[in-house]
């Protein structure tokens, strides 16, 4: 397929990379001053569907730039021009429906970093294109840095091949837990688990985890704490060259207050594998300074995603798609 888009003008942003041939992000933006208008854009999403979602496989993210988005209602407009199926998002997350398919991004304290991680990695199905808009910039930091996964693989078999080969071996799992019913926006794993499941029901709450691969205890202080395992270091998925993706929540959940991650038989990993398996993944990032209207996709197969600390205001707004 042809990688040029007469509709759309390549642009660049500061703190883009190549990577193992391709720009992350690959910027698009009006091909004319009179085509930025949020019309132009849904006509050319409508007539260039195929090739854009080839784009966003290709590269790994595509960040739309100025172009006339305003609000939740546009993007709304956007996420349902491109098709895609809306998938419900489950996880520890604090988020509030905005619009239709629009939800906040974590609502956690804006001062604390949100680590990188795919969008529900742990769960049967996940979204396969995570959807970004700003709505308000932040004025300082609350970039969303992304990382390509493979690239976490590729340095871990380096440095750790006997490791890496006994994690895939035996498998990971994983545990953590909502202490109450109620979300907790002060805390950016605060979503209770009557909002993560849908229901008020605890019978019902437990079918729709096992329904998505996860064991459930009940706390005496009315919580829960969830166990996922086991489940895999990496994936391969079709279409992105064979690369073995670091797919799994490691790093994230290792060692944590509410969380913990095993192999699969319980047995610790060593804390050296992890603290320098952060340490690549830090050395992998790719970050842009947000502008207001931005829109970017992910391929959320491809790509790890975080978000840095940030001065209020700072409003991002999400979508996730099958």
């Amino acid at each position: 397929m042809e990688f040029s888009c007469k509709d759309f003008k390549v642009g660049k942003c500061e703190g883009e990379k190549i990577v193992d041939g391709e720009v992350m992000p690959l910027v698009l933006q009006p091909p004319e001053p009179n085509k930025r208008d949020l019309e132009s854009l849904l006509s050319t999403l409508r007539n260039n569907k195929d090739w854009f979602e080839q784009m966003i496989i290709k590269n790994s993210a595509v960040l739309l730039r100025g172009f006339d988005v305003n609000n939740a209602v546009d993007f709304n407009d956007i996420v349902e021009t491109c098709g895609w199926e809306d998938i419900r998002y489950v996880g520890p997350a604090p988020r509030t429906q905005i619009h239709k398919r629009i939800w906040t991004a974590n609502e956690g304290p804006l001062s604390e970093f949100i680590y990188y991680h795919h969008e529900m990695v742990l769960i049967k199905e996940c979204p396969k294109k995570v959807i970004l808009f700003c709505e308000i910039p932040p004025p300082e930091g609350g970039e969303t840095p992304c990382v390509p996964s493979f690239k976490v693989t590729e340095k871990m078999l380096k440095e750790f091949p006997e490791e890496v080969k006994e994690m895939e071996e035996k498998g990971l799992k994983y545990s953590f837990t909502a202490r109450s019913t109620q979300n907790d926006t002060s805390s950016m794993r605060g979503r209770g688990w009557e909002d993560a499941f849908g229901t008020s029901d605890p019978e019902e709450a437990e079918r729709r985890a096992n329904a998505l691969g996860m064991d459930m205890e009940w706390l005496p202080n009315g919580g829960v704490k969830t166990i996922l395992g086991p489940r895999p270091l990496t994936r391969v998925f079709e279409g992105r060259k064979g690369r073995r993706m670091w797919f799994n929540t490691l790093v994230g959940m290792y060692g944590k207050e509410l969380s913990s991650a095993t192999f699969a038989d319980g047995t610790e990993i060593p804390r050296h594998v992890v603290e320098r398996c952060g340490e690549i993944i830090e050395e992998e990032s790719i970050q842009f300074k947000w502008q207001k209207g931005d829109v970017v996709f992910l391929d959320n197969l491809a790509l790890l995603h975080g978000r840095r600390p940030s001065l209020p205001p700072r409003k991002v707004l999400v979508a996730t798609c099958k």
